[in-house]
């Protein structure tokens, strides 16, 4: 039941936002917050930490990931109603800075960035559930960019239809990730538990698309010990990133969190040194990238084409 999904979701600390969408605040916030040290995407990209708003705007998915942090067990069945886009965004806050305000009265967080964080400048579009279902998306990013906050939509890329839909009404985000955790069909299949006869082709077209789009691009790997980095796989990665040839390649480290622990212990969470050697492997095989950055507290490593384009510039509205 619907109820008995958002009740286990409260309990991890996420906050339920209208029909829809939902809000947790990231750890890297809080750590920021503290001045304990900040998010990956701060040192690679330049966004700040305790100025994001980590969010989903769609609960649901057309996968069940055995890595995903979400209770896929549990199916998520929203209703009719789309709420809009502006009380969204309004209400998103709102529910961040109740999730926040702990901390205000910490006296080891920093009151300035505190402040801040009131009014988040950056919107990760990627908590849980496939932000791509959101049929008013489009209207959700082109009104954060209105309010000059940058947007990162992470898709699993089963609906090109949907990234065709915001090219054409001028709404890419300012970075847009496509998530690629399989090499192959067969485990996509495995991994996903998607039985869609055409998902994997769709996959496949999200890739071609994504190619030239006007906008920043990542292809973001999760790699998931005796499961998708086995060398084997190596060579279809590198035919699919070229496929897709984004600006960026994360290649990072399956986290043993939330959910996923009840199905992948930490056993299966690779060591940042591992994902170093993949990522040295995979740059053999594509030439036109190279090592940019990489931070071993969330295992990580960067690659792309040119470092100086890393950093983000203000946004245009």
């Amino acid at each position: 039941m619907k109820s008995k999904v958002f009740d286990k979701l409260e309990k991890q600390h996420y906050s339920i936002v209208g029909e829809h969408s939902a809000v947790q605040v990231c750890r890297w916030t809080k750590h920021s917050l503290l001045n304990m040290g900040e998010c990956y995407k701060e040192k690679f990209y330049g966004i700040k930490s305790h100025e994001c708003c980590q969010m989903t705007p769609w609960l649901s998915c057309q996968n069940q990931c055995l890595h995903c942090w979400r209770p896929i067990e549990l199916s998520i069945k929203l209703g009719n109603k789309t709420d809009n886009p502006k009380k969204v965004i309004e209400n998103c806050i709102k529910a961040q800075r109740k999730l926040l305000s702990g901390c205000g009265g910490n006296e080891k967080t920093d009151k300035q960035k505190y402040k801040q964080a009131q009014n988040p400048s950056q919107f990760a579009i990627s908590l849980i559930g496939e932000p791509t279902l959101y049929p008013k998306l489009a209207e959700l990013i082109k009104e954060l960019r209105r309010q000059k906050k940058t947007s990162f939509l992470v898709s699993n890329g089963l609906l090109p239809e949907a990234i065709k839909k915001l090219e054409k009404k001028n709404s890419l985000p300012t970075q847009l990730y496509v998530s690629l955790l399989y090499p192959d069909e067969k485990l996509f299949r495995e991994i996903t538990k998607n039985k869609a006869k055409d998902s994997w082709k769709k996959f496949n077209q999200t890739l071609s698309l994504i190619k030239n789009l006007k906008t920043r691009t990542v292809i973001r790997m999760t790699l998931v010990r005796d499961l998708n980095m086995d060398d084997e796989h190596i060579k279809n990665y590198a035919e699919l990133i070229k496929k897709a040839s984004p600006d960026f390649v994360e290649v990072k480290g399956f986290m043993s969190v939330g959910f996923a622990r009840e199905r992948l212990g930490y056993s299966r969470m690779p060591r940042h040194e591992e994902i170093a050697e993949f990522s040295n492997k995979l740059l053999k095989l594509l030439q036109k990238y190279k090592f940019l950055d990489d931070k071993m507290e969330s295992r990580v490593v960067l690659l792309g084409k040119d470092k100086k384009k890393m950093k983000i510039k203000e946004v245009e509205v």
